[in-house]
């Protein structure tokens, strides 16, 4: 399958909207949906097209990229119209983090109405989105992965085949449970530092050096020291994320105690402060 000009893409959040970018800017014609017109307004005045609905895109293009908030999202946009409006043999790919049975479904359905379908999750945060150095991981069947490889690549810079449909979702899930530790014992790690009077300067440069440090120390160290809650990643979308892979696990009869743990302290700072800092902001709640 060749890649056409006309590739569409539905959602234009903060990590929607510049990996879209990204495609315009390879020069693809592009596009756009999103629920609320106004994140989409650099695009459209940069060029790209307007539609009202994610059916009408389907209609006019041979790719459709969704990027949207939660599995509810994907199932209303992609039964919503965006299915049974697409192409023959379009090109159907979500990069939703969302479910792995999900997107097996998907992918079934798709395949009896004579689509392609892929799902694509990615880690990187906004920052990645932005850089086009995310990391891209991609379930479904391998010549559709192939033929998607030139515009992943437009947003991405590790993307790798996982295996059979849904396999993307496993492995982004599997990213995220390490992240859930990693982020809740950071912010425990700083403020034992902290209560204990240490020089938060020499705590970061010399952690940074040592087996404790990770991606993200590198990340998020500073921001919790400085108080700095700016989004990224949403904490809103990052309990989404925690919430999918401990359904999963259930599924799979593990217990993991970690990412139950994570997840309660997690929900504990959205009914507390909300949920629309980034998830550094977990510090708020250790001290």
């Amino acid at each position: 399958m060749t890649i056409p000009g006309k590739i569409g893409f539905i959602g234009l959040g903060i990590m929607g909207a510049p990996m879209a970018g990204h495609l315009h800017a390879a020069g693809y014609e592009l596009h756009v949906y999103t629920r609320s017109r106004s994140k989409g307004d650099q695009l459209i005045g940069s060029g790209a097209v307007w539609h009202g609905n994610p059916a009408s895109v389907a209609a006019t293009c041979d790719v459709v990229i969704t990027m949207v908030s939660t599995p509810q999202d994907v199932q209303q946009v992609w039964h919503g119209g965006l299915m049974d409006s697409a192409r023959p043999d379009a090109l159907l790919i979500d990069m939703t983090t969302s479910s792995p049975s999900l997107a097996q479904r998907l992918h079934d359905e798709g395949r009896a109405k004579g689509l392609r379908v892929l799902d694509a999750p990615v880690s990187g945060g906004q920052g990645g989105a932005k850089a086009a150095t995310l990391a891209i991981m991609v379930g479904g069947d391998v010549v559709d992965y192939e033929a998607a490889l030139p515009l992943l690549e437009k947003m991405g810079r590790k993307i790798v085949h996982c295996g059979r449909a849904g396999s993307g979702q496993r492995v982004k899930l599997t990213n995220q449970v390490l992240i859930a530790s990693n982020v809740l014992g950071l912010a425990e790690g700083l403020a034992f530092a902290r209560k204990g009077a240490l020089d938060m300067k020499t705590v970061l440069s010399v952690i940074a050096e040592s087996t404790g440090a990770s991606t993200m120390l590198k990340a998020y160290g500073q921001k919790m020291v400085d108080g700095d809650w700016a989004a990224g990643f949403f904490v809103d979308h990052f309990i989404k994320d925690m919430t999918i892979a401990l359904e999963e696990a259930d599924h799979l009869g593990l217990d993991l105690t970690s990412l139950r743990n994570s997840l309660h302290r997690f929900r504990e700072l959205q009914r507390r402060f909300g949920g629309t800092d980034g998830i550094q902001s977990i510090a708020r709640l250790v001290g």
